[in-house]
């Protein structure tokens, strides 16, 4: 097994650690100086339940998970029978010898049974929680691996020292630290030559953060200037406003966690029109709430952001469980015509753009932004180059913004236009409260001055001055962006949080002697024609991989630009696609040519 390329399963009951550890054994590994991906899998109740924490690790960025694991850490028993399927040959099973456990079952696996008597440890060293058994665990792991503990340790002092205060905070910390050097100790002694996997620290290595895709989305909202928030709890949309509600004492932001989506929305249109940067965030359900409030932004002109976090539907469906149903919902949503963007990122790094462009685009089109991500985006961690969140970097534009000077400046007798009919489409926006400025902001139709009408002149008019916007929207969009050589027999084809495991897949093809690209579409809508027919229109048989039931993204290349995708490969049971999935998919499924 090469050095520094494997990855872990902690897992057991909720409550037992799994997502703990295995988000600290994350940490340590990028602390460490390795890239990480980590992968929470949970179900939907307070407490119960089997849950799992997938950590893969390499001395390269990795950028998606992987089917299998090769060391699994169990934190109970049933843990064990549960994960055992996804151990690969190789790998180990660390579990506590006092289990019912089938260790020839293991074998079977060509896997090695690691069974240490855990809570012994943990009683042998005065622990005082039985919890401390997932500790005596990863101590056992660190024994296999051949890792030093010193980043482990210091990560167990400060994660007790910053929950509990003073001595007990210390007290625990110390106990945790006495029972991982136990389990590294019982490692070294019994299980030293169990397995061929080491993880060795590289020598040197770029300073990184390990994030996920709902952090990176809020650090580049608060990068560009967002000054308001509200929104409802609803998984998994709700860590955005935790996040943001952490960071508003030090970034002047304002936080509503309001009685329901449909007022966190119109509380965003609000504050957007009186001229704060301002964003919801929620899942498809709590978006359907907000249809409303979206068509408000649409024909009032206010540039709002949505965050659309999807989850499997309809209804509340699989309610932590991932999926990319809702890309037709946003594109079409609230009645009547208006235009929108939709922004899908990919990557960690993607979602902190769209945290700040969308405000941009918001502003200066004057419109709603939908950025589009999913509950597999939100949650995955990611390590990244801390210079990939440069606040420097970012650029803020607010349009057709009319500051009071200019609103001073102009003629006695010229009125202010708010819906001024323009070329652009694109109307002078002044801030309420200046004497020059007055207006009507409604959500009926209206005049250039705002006054509400029945007019068939001017609903024609402000019509199209509304959907003249799209022009120049447009141009903002980026073409999809290729990954793999320029001309190939197969093209995959996805946007969102696909990206990573496409792309290895699309690698993995090539290694094996196929022939394969990817185009990736981080901007859906409004469509950009020219671009997509340009990088698909030569294409010789296209696969669109997406984790819905009907290919909604193909639909929309088809509609929009007349292309057929030749496969749709979609995967819509809750679970992320991972890399092994598609190659495996396409060797069986894809016929090119027939």
């Amino acid at each position: 097994m090469p050095v520094n390329n494997m990855s872990f399963q902690f897992a057991g009951a909720a409550g037992t650690g799994s997502d703990t550890q295995g988000r600290g054994w994350a940490q340590a590994l990028m602390r460490s100086g390795l890239y990480v991906f980590g992968l929470f899998d949970f179900e939907s109740r307070i407490r119960g339940g089997h849950i799992f924490y997938h950590v893969r690790v390499s001395d390269r960025p990795v950028h998606c998970h992987v089917r299998g694991t090769d060391l699994l850490v169990a934190f109970d028993e049933l843990a064990v029978h549960e994960r055992l399927d996804d151990v690969l040959p190789g790998g180990a099973v660390i579990y506590d010898s006092a289990w019912n456990v089938d260790a020839e079952a293991i074998r079977r696996k060509q896997a090695a049974p690691v069974a240490a008597p855990l809570k012994q440890l943990v009683d042998g060293t005065g622990g005082s929680d039985r919890r401390m058994i997932n500790t005596a665990a990863v101590g056992v792991l660190l024994g296999l691996v051949g890792m030093p503990p010193k980043v482990i340790e210091d990560s167990l002092r400060a994660a007790f020292s910053g929950r509990y205060a003073g001595e007990k905070g210390s007290k625990l910390a110390e106990e945790n630290v006495a029972v991982l050097r136990a389990g590294i100790a019982y490692a070294r002694t019994r299980f030293q030559s169990a397995v061929a996997h080491r993880i060795v620290p590289p020598d040197s290595s770029v300073p990184q953060a390990l994030v996920n895709g709902n952090q990176a989305i809020c650090i580049g909202a608060i990068a560009g200037g967002c000054r308001f928030i509200a929104g409802y709890p609803m998984t998994p949309a709700s860590t955005i406003l935790e996040f943001m509600a952490d960071k508003q004492t030090d970034y002047g932001i304002v936080i509503k966690q309001t009685e329901d989506e449909l007022a966190a929305a119109f509380a965003c249109v609000g504050a957007a029109h009186v001229g704060a940067r301002a964003m919801t965030a929620t899942s498809g359900g709590g978006f359907c709430l907000m249809a409303e409030a979206l068509g408000l932004a649409g024909c009032s002109e206010t540039g709002v952001v949505f965050v659309d976090s999807m989850r499997a539907g309809p209804s509340t469906g699989l309610p932590t469980r991932t999926e990319q149903g809702d890309l037709d919902f946003v594109v079409h949503a609230a009645h009547g015509e208006f235009p929108r963007f939709v922004l899908t990122p990919g990557s960690v790094e993607e979602c902190f753009e769209a945290g700040w462009r969308a405000f941009n685009l918001a502003e200066k089109y004057q419109t709603p932004v939908i950025v589009l991500t999913d509950l597999f985006q939100s949650f995955a961690l990611k390590s990244v180059p801390q210079a990939a969140f440069a606040f420097d970097a970012v650029t803020i534009d607010r349009g057709e913004l009319m500051t009071p000077a200019a609103l001073d400046a102009r003629g006695p007798d010229e009125l202010y236009l708010r819906f001024k009919d323009t070329p652009s489409g694109i109307s002078p926006r002044a801030l309420p409260g200046h004497a020059r400025s007055v207006h009507m902001a409604t959500g009926d139709e209206h005049s250039e001055r705002g006054f509400i009408t029945e007019s068939a002149a001017v609903r024609t008019q402000q019509m199209q001055k509304r959907m003249r916007k799209v022009e120049s929207m447009v141009r903002e969009m980026r073409p999809p962006a290729r990954h793999g050589p320029a001309q190939a027999e197969l093209t995959l084809v996805g946007w969102g949080s696909t990206k990573g495991a496409i792309a290895e897949a699309v690698d993995r093809i090539n290694a094996e002697g196929g022939s394969a690209n990817a185009y990736h579409f981080v901007d859906v809508w409004p469509m950009p024609v020219e671009a997509v027919t340009a990088s698909l229109g030569t294409a010789r048989y296209l696969v669109g991989v997406e984790q819905n039931y009907s290919g909604q993204l193909a639909s929309l290349i088809r509609q929009q630009t007349g292309i057929n995708v030749n496969y749709r490969l979609t995967k819509f049971d809750g679970r992320q696609i991972s890399p092994e999935d598609i190659v495996a998919r396409v060797n069986d499924e894809v016929k090119v040519g027939v």
